[in-house]
């Protein structure tokens, strides 16, 4: 049985454990995994969580005005990648509407 001796350890290529994928722009790539697991603070997915933060920044905005569709999809697109389906079928979950299929 071979014995392992520091210098081998440190002459051999390691892999940084700690090390994580950069995007553009110097932060971290997130996981689309972790995008769909709900969070165990309150059970939103970061999905439902930016729209309902979009929605309440341009409730702000807009005051007693109705917030468009277009203007929040526009907003939560700038945080996430998502199609205009699966917003809109997020945005009537959260709403407590089903869509008709």
């Amino acid at each position: 049985m071979r014995r392992c001796r520091l210098r081998d350890y440190l002459r051999a290529p390691q892999k940084d454990a700690t090390r994580q994928r950069v995007e553009r722009g110097g932060r971290p790539k997130r996981s689309k995994a972790l995008d769909l697991i709900p969070d165990v603070r309150d059970g939103l997915t970061r999905l439902e969580r930016v729209i309902l933060y979009q929605l309440h920044e341009a409730q702000k905005e807009f005051g007693e005005r109705a917030v468009p569709t277009a203007l929040l999809y526009g907003r939560v697109v700038e945080h996430v990648n998502v199609g205009q389906d699966e917003f809109q079928a997020v945005l009537a979950h959260l709403c407590g509407h089903t869509l008709a299929e």
